[in-house]
């Protein structure tokens, strides 16, 4: 069957425009890839198109929007992912305004889709005394349970990707005042990360026993499944769920429900926050591209804006004074005027 032209640029796309003339790496990539295999899933269910057969003519934008909805309604996913979902989808069709102008119409009526707004978007991370609870989980008198011990505190301490985190080998570990991590994020961006004394000795503790200081050991996976593959992101995620259920069930007031590997990270960035560390570096320390996207940590963060407006509080204490007992009786008539 000869491919059709959709066929054609979707290989071209993902072979050969994202690595090459966008530089995009491997994970970014699957992302991208994981999407439109969505959406081809979507048009042979919905639409009874096989990917076999699917087509330019195919394409609108009404079918995108239904495909979008379906993301939600269907699959249960967040307004956050399904606005995900629809900037990567536009990424591909800019990228066809070059390639495919005779649908240069539809093309543009799907640049058009907006992204949905999200009302309840929220940041589910922990307090210290949730932090310090979930590292008491682990069971260190277990091999297991001190490589989970060495992972979670890294995972806060680094406030690293869970991506970022499974991609580590010692290669990339510095012991040093202060140690760092050489962390490569999104689009193949490196950057580096200091982590506290502490944590840098408890790390320094579990890479010996795992004989990680060794020279030939520098590019096996920092954290691995026993198997000496890395930790997938998937299991990661099954570690810090396992650690933060048993971690609720000592004190459900400190743990939330629905903690992830991002929580671990949006819990630094905002002691960060609370500690008055200016916005500018903790979007470095994060590896944002921008500013705005570490502004949410400053607008969810009312602990320095509660304590600032106590301290720069100059009313009186009502209590001392007397004119507000004397009063308490025409207070009281005032409030009662029209009952």
């Amino acid at each position: 069957m000869k491919p059709t032209k959709f066929a054609k640029y979707l290989s071209e796309y993902l072979t050969v425009y994202l690595p090459n003339e966008r530089g995009y790496s491997a994970n970014t990539i699957f992302s991208y890839r994981d999407n439109m295999l969505l959406f081809l899933i979507f048009m042979r269910d919905k639409y009874n198109i096989g990917a076999e057969k699917i087509d330019f003519k195919d394409i609108t934008q009404e079918r995108v929007i239904d495909y979008l909805d379906w993301l939600e309604s269907v699959r249960n996913n967040s307004i956050s992912t399904r606005n995900s979902r629809l900037s990567s989808l536009h990424a591909f069709f800019r990228f066809l305004l070059y390639r495919s102008p005779e649908q240069l119409h539809e093309w543009h009526r799907i640049l058009g889709i907006k992204v949905k707004r999200n009302y309840t978007a929220s940041v589910m991370y922990l307090s210290p005394d949730g932090i310090k609870l979930l590292l008491e989980q682990p069971d260190t008198y277990k091999a297991k349970g001190r490589r989970d011990l060495a992972l979670l505190s890294l995972m806060y301490e680094s406030a690293g990707r869970v991506q970022e985190i499974a991609d580590l080998t010692p290669s990339r570990v510095h012991f040093g005042k202060p140690t760092t991590l050489k962390i490569k994020g999104k689009g193949n961006k490196t950057r580096i990360v200091p982590i506290s004394e502490q944590g840098a000795r408890l790390l320094k503790m579990y890479m010996e026993e795992k004989g990680l200081l060794n020279d030939w050991a520098n590019e096996q996976p920092l954290f691995d499944n026993g198997q000496g593959d890395k930790l997938s992101r998937k299991t990661i995620a099954v570690i810090i769920k396992k650690y933060a259920e048993k971690a609720r069930q000592s004190n459900p007031a400190i743990i939330p429900e629905g903690i992830s590997p991002h929580s671990m990270r949006h819990s630094k960035a905002m002691m960060l926050q609370d500690a008055g560390v200016n916005l500018i570096y903790i979007r470095d320390f994060l590896g944002h591209s921008s500013v705005t996207t570490t502004e949410i940590y400053a607008r969810i963060s009312t602990k320095q804006k509660l304590e600032a407006i106590e301290k720069t509080s100059l009313s009186p204490e009502p209590e001392s004074l007397p004119i507000w007992h004397r009063n308490k009786g025409l207070l009281e008539m005032l409030e009662n005027l029209g009952k």
